[in-house]
């Protein structure tokens, strides 16, 4: 049985094709709670073999979208003490022939890595301003990427 993480959402997106090409809605208002409504958003691009992260959030919940052309692996980690499922692990496969969108709230460690043999695309619509208003603030991240000892593991 897979294991869950508290206040993670994944949900498929499913693609709508007519003779014009296809539309994918990502997310919407009145499928997501209030507080994790998206405030800004962005695309990235992922060279296959590369990874980003591990690291998390303390205040924000990125809402990302898998749409492909690549594949990537996705890695979980719940790291927040209060939670009922702290210290659960999973990992899923998103993007090309599955695509998904996943909400990952903060303390929920996250990373993902580009499985595929093309460059893939990210969408990111967080619940928080990059660096905050005016881009003035600290930014809203713990890299356990930077630290060797990190318990927060890539397995491929």
């Amino acid at each position: 049985m897979r294991q869950t993480i508290d206040g993670v959402i994944i949900r498929d997106l499913v693609s709508f094709e007519d003779q014009r090409g296809w539309l994918m809605e990502l997310f919407r208002h009145d499928e997501l709670d209030a507080d994790i409504h998206p405030v800004m958003s962005y695309v990235s691009a992922t060279r296959p073999g590369v990874a980003r992260g591990p690291h998390e959030h303390t205040d924000q919940t990125d809402l990302f979208c898998f749409l492909g052309p690549s594949l990537f692996r996705l890695y979980l980690w719940d790291n927040r003490p209060r939670s009922a499922t702290y210290g659960n692990h999973l990992t899923l496969e998103a993007g090309e022939g599955k695509p998904l969108m996943v909400a990952v709230p903060a303390g929920v460690v996250h990373a993902y890595k580009n499985i595929g043999t093309e460059v893939g695309i990210v969408y990111n619509a967080p619940n928080r301003l990059y660096r905050g208003e005016g881009r003035k603030s600290e930014v809203d991240e713990i890299r356990h990427e930077d630290d060797p000892g990190s318990p927060f593991k890539l397995s491929d």
